[in-house]
């Protein structure tokens, strides 16, 4: 093994011994950084020369079978490794810079299937989305940005409904984030002629209980998920929204009609990760105890269902309409109350 290959195994194990969830490698004018993104927070982890950095990310690229020549646009790239004991999806992402091609690699951990328990600070929220998923149809909508915990969240209730219901339990993902035997999982093959619209008319011909599409990008998937549900299945999806309420106003960006979204919509929620207030360090947690702590973070949710996403759909109507539900911010401020969270994460909130 040469001096590369050693420095990217070492890099890898040490991401996944602190659950880091991106590794940056960042090319600058003399050298370039390595960092990793933990708990949200980007930590520089060393210096290196340029022209190491240049090997590792070709090194990186070449694993991935990506274009290790092409250094002038942008590539992506998958594979999977087994570090240690722990099997991990790697998602890798080149961008050309100034200062030659930079790397980020995404960590998505195949163990990462929570209890329910451990799923959010407010049992009563989940308890809520479990009920929903005994609906025998309709549409079932999770917001979020990029790392909150969406497809964490999605999965183990999937797995849930697997386990306890034992539901025939069928996705549809471009990619397949996190891979278990509890479902089927069909990747989305554009070459094969696996698209969503062909894999969804292969799925409902499968004998379904719940369908999960695995995002909303565009009006195209918002169509697929929308008349799976109006078939008479559950469907659960993913879409990027600032709120829940954002939800219903992002499907009408693409073209769903209003009465569609009635017909077919459940639930939305919302959903961000926050980090838990360390019980022994108070706010400011010390690195050796950070890496010791095995539940670093946890999620808030919004859940909008019922007659409030009744009055919110009529609000998108242009209807004059006054509802209330527990928001993002209230769970954050009862998380403070309780003494789970720091108050600076409200003061962070309220800069949004």
């Amino acid at each position: 093994m040469n001096t590369i290959e050693q420095l990217a195994d070492r890099l890898l194990t040490e991401a996944c011994s602190l659950r880091a969830s991106d590794i940056h490698i960042v090319p600058r004018k003399h050298d370039a950084i390595v960092q990793f993104r933990l708990d949200g927070v980007l930590i520089e982890k060393e210096v290196m020369m340029k022209e190491t950095c240049e090997r590792l990310i070709a090194h990186f690229k070449f694993l991935a079978d990506m274009d290790i020549g092409e250094r002038r646009r942008p590539q992506n790239g998958a594979m999977e490794m087994e570090v240690g004991s722990t099997i991990i999806n790697l998602r890798l992402s080149t961008l050309p810079t100034i200062y030659e091609e930079s790397l980020v690699i995404r960590l998505l951990f195949q163990d990462s299937f929570l209890p329910l328990s451990h799923l959010s600070l407010f049992p009563s929220t989940i308890k809520k989305l479990v009920s929903l998923l005994q609906h025998p149809y309709g549409l079932i909508i999770f917001t979020g940005p990029t790392g909150s915990g969406k497809t964490t969240t999605l999965y183990t209730l999937l797995n849930v409904c697997k386990n306890k219901y034992n539901q025939n339990v069928i996705t549809l993902e471009d990619p397949i984030e996190k891979r278990t035997e509890n479902v089927l999982q069909v990747q989305v093959n554009e070459k094969a002629g696996i698209t969503y619209a062909t894999g969804l008319k292969a799925i409902l011909r499968h004998d379904p209980d719940i369908i999960m599409v695995g995002e909303i990008r565009d009006a195209e998937t918002a169509r697929i998920a929308v008349r799976a549900a109006l078939t008479g299945h559950l469907v659960l999806t993913t879409l990027h929204a600032k709120n829940a309420v954002g939800a219903i106003y992002r499907l009408l960006e693409f073209d769903v009609s209003l009465q569609e979204i009635e017909q077919t919509l459940l639930a939305v929620t919302a959903q961000r990760l926050v980090e838990l207030q360390c019980p022994f360090c108070g706010e400011q947690c010390s690195p050796i105890c950070r890496k010791q702590r095995k539940i670093r973070r946890t999620c808030v949710y919004e859940l909008l269902y019922g007659e409030a996403l009744t009055k919110a759909i009529q609000e998108a109507r242009g209807e004059k309409v006054t509802y209330r539900y527990q928001t993002l911010q209230d769970a954050i401020k009862k998380g403070i109350a309780l003494g789970f969270l720091s108050p600076r994460l409200l003061q962070g909130w309220m800069l949004k």
